[in-house]
C-alpha cells in the first residue's frame, strides 16, 4: 500500500494505491482516463492545508483516517501493509514536517517531488527547478493516461496549464490566479459585495447581486480556461485537454474544450514518479 499526498497551498489530497499489479495496468488505468475512478487507486481524502501541523499531528491524522476505511498501520501491521509514502508540496512547511514524520513513524521509502526526482520525463522549462511539483506529477499522470501533445488545466489555489508535447515533453504552459483567490481580492477591495458560494448560476445574466458575482466567478473562468487553452493550441498544435483540481468539476461540463475530467491525476502522477525511484 502506498500512501500519496499532495499538498497545496488551500487544500491537501491523500491517495492510498494497491501495490502495482504491472501486467496490464497501463490498460487498466486508461479505462479510468474519462472521469472513471484510476482502478488501483482505491481510498481518497480532500483536506484543509495547515501549514504549522507537526510531524506528530500528521502521522495521528493520516492513522485515522485510514482507520475509517478499516486499515490499521499501528505497531506491526505497519510493516505489513505500507509500502511508501509519496509527496508533491507546495508549502515548504508542511514538507518538512512530512519529512519527520516519516523518519519518526513511517519507515518506509520516502519520495518527495523535488529537483534531481527521476520522473521520466524530460523537463524542456528554461530552468527546470522552477517547475512546481504538483506541475509536474499532474504532467507525468496525463502522459501514462492519455496520448500526447496534452494539455492539463489544475483548477486549484492557482489554475495552471501544463503541456506536455508529442514526444512525451514537458514544455511549459500558464499560472493565473484562480477562482477563489479572484473572489478573495473582489471582496476586500470592493466593500459593498459579500462572499457567495462558487456555483453555477442560473443564468449567465445575473438577476440578483449574488448571481451576478457567481456568474461572472464561473463563466468568466470557463472562458479564460477555454481561451488560454485554444491560444496553446495555436501554438502547439492539435492537443487533447484534461483538467483536475478542487473546481475542475464545476468547470468540465461548462467548458468547450476539456476531454476529460480526472480528479485524483497529480496523486496517480505522484505514484508513477514513486515507482521509477524506489525500483
Amino acid at each position: 500500500m502506498l500512501l500519496a499526498l499532495d499538498v497545496g497551498n488551500t487544500q491537501t489530497v491523500i491517495g492510498v494505491f494497491d501495490p502495482p499489479t504491472r501486467e496490464g495496468e497501463a490498460l487498466a488505468r486508461r479505462a479510468g482516463a474519462a472521469g472513471g475512478e484510476l482502478p488501483d487507486l482505491k481510498h481518497h481524502w480532500r483536506l484543509a492545508t495547515v501549514a504549522d501541523r507537526t510531524s506528530d499531528e500528521h502521522a495521528l491524522l493520516l492513522v485515522e483516517l485510514l482507520r475509517l476505511v478499516g486499515i490499521d498501520i499501528r505497531g506491526d501491521e505497519l510493516k505489513q501493509q505500507l509500502t511508501g509514502l509519496a509527496v508533491s508540496s507546495s508549502v515548504p512547511s508542511v514538507t518538512m514536517a512530512l519529512r519527520e514524520m516519516a523518519v519518526r513513524w513511517f519507515p518506509v521509502p520516502f519520495v518527495v517531488i523535488e529537483p534531481g526526482i527521476k520522473t521520466g520525463m524530460p523537463i524542456l522549462y528554461d530552468n527546470p527547478k522552477e517547475v512546481g511539483a504538483d506541475r509536474i506529477a499532474n504532467a507525468v499522470g496525463a502522459l501514462d493516461l492519455l496520448t500526447p501533445p496534452l494539455i492539463v488545466v489544475d483548477l486549484g489555489t492557482a489554475t495552471t496549464f501544463d503541456v506536455v508535447s508529442a514526444a512525451g515533453e514537458y514544455i511549459g504552459g500558464a499560472i493565473t490566479p484562480g477562482v477563489e483567490i479572484s473572489m478573495d481580492a473582489l471582496f476586500e477591495a470592493a466593500a459593498a459585495l459579500r462572499r457567495v458560494e462558487i456555483v453555477e448560476p442560473r443564468h449567465v445574466i445575473g438577476r440578483s447581486t449574488v448571481e451576478s458575482i457567481q456568474s461572472g466567478a464561473v463563466y468568466g473562468y470557463v472562458g479564460l480556461v477555454d481561451g488560454l487553452c485554444r491560444r496553446i493550441i495555436d501554438e502547439l498544435g492539435e492537443a487533447r485537454v484534461v483538467a483536475t483540481g478542487g473546481l475542475a468539476g464545476l468547470i468540465c461540463h461548462l467548458s468547450e474544450v476539456i476531454e476529460f475530467h480526472e480528479p485524483w491525476l497529480t496523486l496517480h502522477g505522484l505514484r508513477l514518479i514513486y515507482e521509477r525511484n524506489t525500483r
